[in-house]
């Protein structure tokens, strides 16, 4: 059975609850799906003073050398000023090994995100994460047409062609709506579906 694995990182649990609706994408595949964490790596006064938020019932990730154990990789960060968080762009500057084994080469890998308002830095972001993916020979799985959802315009949702993604509003109080948790769960589906095909 292919196993995948979604990682991420979250400060308000916008990206975690993304994370979760991809895995369960991903298990409806009927491929297996684990969700791990990157450590935090903000100083302990900020993480307090803007009240970060993890969740616990997610494990932080083993190490670099786990990724090459999957048959697929879906990794989501929140979009600091149209980027990476760097929390997850620590965690990727320690996979010069897994880029030297070539583990992930072929493999299918997707990217999610959040960020506060619609024009955020959202895509630029997704590539950010792409970026890496791409680095690492994997197969790049976007948010295709085939989910109807990301062509609505009767409210402001996230969603691209690139990668989920979730609006969190600027105070963090938007939490992701039925259509971007849909499309997260229709990219894991896609990744899980798409990654069992290749591991046979």
């Amino acid at each position: 059975m292919a196993r995948v694995l979604v990682l991420y990182y979250s400060s308000y649990g916008h990206t975690s609850q993304m994370a979760e609706a991809i895995a369960e994408g991903v298990r409806e595949s009927g491929a297996e799906c684990d969700i791990r964490r990157v450590p935090e790596t903000a100083p302990a006064e900020i993480v307090e003073n803007f009240g970060f938020s993890h969740n616990e019932n997610h494990q932080l990730i083993e190490g670099p050398d786990a990724l090459g154990s999957y048959d697929g990789l879906v990794l989501g960060a929140p979009t600091r000023f149209g980027r990476l968080p760097s929390q997850m762009a620590a965690f990727l500057d320690t996979c010069g090994g897994v880029w030297a084994s070539g583990a992930l080469i072929g493999k299918p890998g997707a990217a999610f995100t959040s960020s506060n308002s619609q024009h955020g830095g959202q895509e630029t972001t997704l590539f950010s994460l792409i970026t890496n993916m791409l680095h690492f020979g994997m197969s790049i799985i976007g948010l295709d047409y085939g989910f109807e959802g990301q062509n609505g315009i009767d409210e402001a949702h996230g969603g691209a062609p690139y990668g989920a993604t979730t609006i969190a509003g600027p105070d963090g109080s938007r939490q992701p709506s039925e259509v971007e948790l849909a499309g997260a769960r229709y990219l894991g589906k896609r990744v899980g579906t798409t990654a069992a095909k290749l591991a046979n």
